[in-house]
């Protein structure tokens, strides 16, 4: 596989561009290596240069992959762009996603008259879909990390403890294990609560009956897993049951459909007609899934607007729901690699209604 850079590079003439100015961090890291919290790159065929303030350059002089010039700037980065910028007439790529319109029109007034901006988001994200085999393995081994956490949730039981504690102790155990934070805040949410597909955890105690969504993850490494699993506190209704089933199998048939080829609406498509089917399609408002990578939400996505085309590399969740309002919500998710024979499911928990205490 080609490098991240000459892959970027490729892309510049579809997108009218000579150099392109990266100052999305997540996009600079992807690109250099730098995890800092102040860092800029500028690429170009003939142009690999990077820029930080002072407190990092030891740091930059670590991570900075080789081939990139590195510059000390002024806390102010864009200042250090009229330097990194090579001579002669060039059209500047900014990712116009990212770059607020103050920051857009200061670097305007800083740049000379030679220099053309033009918007130029999202082809470092484009990128960024297609993982390499390093960043699967990462993804892979965060996953099995928030997979060994979760399990020892559940062994200590859920009953009589609050949303908030079992989120705080899911968190506080993925650290334990290495990881360096949660890749987003988790989910914990029961009985009605569990309608709610973003519910914040609570100071409530879960109850004996109750269904709890729990929706968590891990950054290890830079790069984020994505689960969720519906749990019983205890004997579920028969109700719960036939939504859990439902949801599971809106679920498998997602993940079957998951290949190179396949369009996200397609995949989205699938699972939602299985839902629909029996009743539901109201209450499933979201999409079935979104790629992972170094964010949590990334191209390419599954959904009813995606246009988006499978292709071996992709790391998407998939992640069907059903929410009754005022009763309980069901989600059932994993993260599934899109390979060349079909796909692979990076997640290794069981995906039977579990029952705990």
């Amino acid at each position: 596989m080609k490098g991240r850079v000459e892959r970027l590079i490729e892309l510049m003439p579809e997108a009218e561009i000579d150099v392109a100015l990266v100052t999305d961090l997540v996009n600079v890291r992807y690109l250099t290596g730098y995890d800092g919290s102040n860092g800029i790159a500028v690429v170009g065929p003939r142009t690999r240069a990077f820029a930080t303030d002072f407190r990092y350059i030891e740091q930059a002089a670590e991570q900075v992959h080789p081939s990139f010039a590195r510059a000390s700037a002024s806390l102010d980065l864009l200042e250090s762009v009229v330097d990194l910028v090579p001579p002669g007439a060039v059209r500047l790529g900014f990712d116009d996603a990212h770059m607020p319109v103050r920051q857009h029109a200061r670097l305007r007034d800083l740049l000379p008259g030679r220099v053309e901006l033009v918007p130029a988001g999202g082809l470092v994200e484009r990128i960024r879909a297609v993982k390499e085999p390093d960043e699967v393995q990462h993804i892979r081994t965060a996953a099995q990390l928030a997979d060994a956490a979760f399990e020892r949730i559940i062994r200590d039981g859920l009953i009589g403890r609050t949303e908030r504690e079992v989120a705080v102790a899911l968190e506080h155990d993925m650290r334990e294990r290495g990881a360096r934070r949660p890749s987003f805040d988790s989910i914990v949410a029961a009985g009605p609560h569990g309608a709610l597909p973003h519910a914040q955890p609570r100071d409530v105690p879960i109850r004996a009956g109750d269904l709890v969504v729990i929706d968590w993850g891990a950054e290890l490494d830079g790069y984020c897993s994505d689960c969720t699993r519906t749990v019983a506190a205890g004997e579920p209704s028969e109700e719960a049951r036939e939504v859990y089933e439902l949801v599971l199998s809106a679920q498998l048939a997602g993940l079957k459909d998951v290949r190179a080829g396949r369009g996200g609406r397609e995949v989205d498509a699938v699972a939602r007609a299985l839902i629909e089917a029996a009743g539901h399609g109201e209450h499933f408002g979201h999409g079935l899934g979104h790629g992972v990578g170094l964010d949590i939400h990334e191209a390419p996505r599954l959904s009813q607007r995606s246009e988006d085309i499978l292709v071996p590399g992709n790391v998407v969740t998939v992640e069907p729901g059903v929410y009754l309002a005022g009763r309980f919500g069901v989600r059932i998710e994993d993260l599934v690699v899109v390979t060349e024979e079909g796909s692979e499911v990076l997640n290794g928990l069981s995906k039977r209604l579990l029952s705990t205490n």
